[in-house]
């Protein structure tokens, strides 16, 4: 964790993890900066070409919804991004397991955005406290963790996409603190 400017309390980092860095995880980053500017977030890709914008379908999408992230790039997850997280929300499964494979030291602090609303616990206690508690690294992946890729299809399954994580980063939110 960071410590803030004015000296106080660790800042948590939250990295949003997607196949692209394209559509899901720029929704989740956008909409959790939304909610909590004071977050330090990522976001970032498996498999990503470096430095392309969103895709118009991405960014209408969470414009309906009153999101922008006007100056997002594509960037692939990296060592130093892993290192400083505090948590690696990933947007799918597959994006878990490229985790255990290529950052196994963070495999402890990585789930999806679904498991992690359903499982992890608010509460005064620091976030890598109640990260660690779920064990993810050795949790069973199942297919119900998956927020759908809308990449390839029309603005209404964006637009889709964008209504589910929207639903999820606002149960998620609060306990990433």
């Amino acid at each position: 964790m960071v410590a803030d400017a004015g000296g106080g309390a660790a800042v948590p980092h939250v990295v949003f993890l997607c196949t692209g860095n394209a559509a899901r995880s720029v929704m989740a980053g956008a909409m959790l900066g939304h909610l909590d500017a004071e977050l330090r977030i990522t976001t970032a890709g498996t498999h990503v070409i470096e430095g392309q914008p969103m895709s118009w379908r991405t960014r209408d999408a969470m414009g309906a919804l009153g999101y922008a992230a006007p100056r997002h790039r594509s960037r692939q997850l990296t060592d130093v991004h892993v290192e400083d997280a505090d948590i690696v929300v990933a947007l799918a499964v597959e994006h878990v397991t490229y985790v255990r494979r290529t950052h196994p030291e963070a495999a402890w602090r990585t789930g999806t955005l679904r498991r992690l609303v359903r499982d992890l616990p608010g509460g005064p206690a620091p976030l890598a406290d109640r990260v660690r508690s779920l064990s993810l690294e050795t949790v069973a992946l199942e297919p119900w963790e998956d927020v759908a890729d809308p990449a390839g299809g029309e603005i209404d399954d964006y637009e889709a996409c964008a209504k589910e994580v929207e639903s999820l980063i606002l149960d998620l939110a609060p306990r990433v603190r």
